[in-house]
């Protein structure tokens, strides 16, 4: 269902979790070979690892969308898809602070795809707290009854 709010977080929290494997984390001027920088990009395309960990977290939210009939494993799919791009932080993380040791006078620059994970975060929290939200108040129709 569309309508809800927290379909709409989920849809958003799909799409930055599907745009982390098109965008790269860290640019560089030029390519350092034997890093993860030797296509001047760090993505997730340099490590299956980030690639499955990234592709599992966005397919998570999406496929959470469609079980809006059961609320208590609409949260659970929720929390799955934020532990799972929580690993894939962490991932990216330890993989970029290798390849930055290995730069040399390169500067790495930050890029879009650095704060997908996170704003990938933020929706999913938004949409388990409406999602919380709307299984309270029916919960509270159900006690009326």
């Amino acid at each position: 269902m569309i309508q809800r709010i927290q379909s709409i977080f989920l849809l958003l929290a799909g799409a930055s979790g599907f745009g982390v494997l098109a965008l790269p984390f860290a640019t560089t001027a030029e390519s350092v070979q034997g890093t993860a920088f030797s296509d001047n990009a760090f993505s997730t395309a340099d490590n299956v690892g980030l690639l499955v960990l990234f592709a599992l977290s966005g397919a998570l939210a999406v496929a959470d969308i469609f079980l809006f009939n059961n609320r208590k494993l609409q949260i659970k799919i929720g929390q799955l898809a934020l532990l799972v791009n929580v690993l894939g932080i962490v991932l990216a993380g330890v993989l970029y602070w290798q390849a930055q040791a290995g730069l040399g006078s390169s500067q790495p620059n930050v890029a879009a795809g650095f704060g997908l994970p996170i704003a990938f975060f933020a929706f999913v929290a938004l949409a388990i707290r409406s999602i919380k939200k709307d299984e309270a108040l029916v919960r509270s129709a159900d006690r009326l009854r």
